[in-house]
């Protein structure tokens, strides 16, 4: 008999893919703390990790039986990726299960500040109708947009701003110039240069040590009066500070965040006082069809570890892998399984993608 630890309320999809399986036995823990796994991982083979850290001490914990740890999400912010390729324990993902919600959201975000809907609803529910009408829109067609990151949501941002008929740049040190003109975008190695001539930022890269803070007081006043920055990534690559203070000045159009610093943010966190900014609290990966997907990948991660079958494609750390034991024929009814996209599937944790 396998043991599971389910660290998040079991969700939709997920006994989907646990219930048939009379030889594993899931366990259900909510509680999000390194205590707790501490107190409930031993002897556990399979871990669907919610927001818990999984520390090096965790880690150490659970050598010799765990199998994987199965993020429901492509993030991992929260786990010792070097710790757990130490202990030869594979750490996986959902791949593109999220992606298209995240670009949709980012893309929502863009629309929302081009048209200034909040304001005009806000005007028109406060002040008069002609008041309302003097807050301009603007449009996305014929607008220069900045994509920061070409992973699995970059490509599909990047076709839907292309379909809004706008001129797509593209920044990431992991992609060819070729493959960023293939998705129909001009690569910006420097992109920095590039944002006095831009309209709309937009974050979709990972957060790391080169990430954190890269967009910065300096950047922010290098763009127009005018221009949007959108980040549905991880709070921290926007410096929160600066850009407070950019939306304050005006000395930028408006900002779309979906992620913060804090998380949950705070209640007086001085962006939601300011009328140029639309906040969602880290919705962008969360659709009912999004959390559904993540749901199944990651018990299917799970499963298909204690089996012995995991799919490299969802891997993070593949180093800890041995020989594929898994056929082609057998890769491809799995895939089929869940709804798929055709940008291809880069390596985590080396293309630069938003996660949740």
């Amino acid at each position: 008999m396998k043991s599971v630890l389910v660290n998040q309320a079991m969700a939709e999809g997920m006994d989907e893919v646990f219930g048939p399986r009379d030889d594993i036995e899931v366990r259900v823990v909510e509680e999000q703390t390194e205590s707790a796994l501490l107190r409930h991982l031993p002897g556990v083979h399979g871990l669907v990790l919610g927001l818990a850290p999984m520390t090096e001490r965790v880690i150490e914990l659970a050598r010799g039986t765990l199998k994987v740890v199965a993020r429901r999400g492509v993030g991992y912010d929260n786990v010792d990726v070097a710790a757990l390729t130490r202990a030869g324990i594979p750490l996986t993902v959902v791949g593109t299960a999220n992606s298209v919600s995240v670009a949709e959201h980012a893309l929502h975000l863009m629309l929302a500040l081009a048209k200034q809907s909040h304001v005009q609803d806000a005007r028109l529910r406060t002040s008069t109708w002609n008041d309302a009408r003097l807050v301009r829109p603007v449009d996305l067609a014929g607008r220069r947009v900045l994509v920061l990151g070409l992973g699995r949501i970059g490509r599909l941002l990047v076709a839907r701003l292309r379909a809004m008929d706008m001129e797509v740049l593209v920044h990431d040190p992991f992609v060819a110039d070729a493959e960023i003109a293939d998705a129909g975008a001009t690569a910006a190695v420097d992109w920095r240069a590039a944002l006095p001539e831009i309209d709309f930022l937009t974050v979709n890269c990972p957060k790391t040590p080169e990430t954190t803070g890269m967009v910065g007081a300096a950047e922010l006043a290098a763009m127009k009066a005018t221009a949007f920055v959108v980040n549905t990534a991880r709070g921290g690559i926007i410096d929160e500070a600066a850009l407070c203070s950019a939306l304050r000045e005006h000395a930028i159009g408006g900002a779309g965040i979906d992620a913060f610093d804090q998380e949950p943010a705070p209640p007086d966190h001085p962006l939601f006082e300011l009328d140029n900014a639309i906040v969602t609290p880290h919705v962008a990966g969360l659709t009912t069809e999004a959390v559904y997907r993540m749901n199944v990948r990651a018990a299917q991660n799970v499963v298909d570890a204690c089996d012995g079958v995991l799919d490299p494609e969802y891997v993070v750390n593949r180093e800890v892998l041995g020989p594929r034991q898994r056929s082609d024929p057998d890769l491809a009814a799995l895939r089929g399984t869940l709804v798929r996209y055709d940008d291809p599937l880069e390596p985590v944790g080396e293309d630069w993608e938003a996660a949740e």
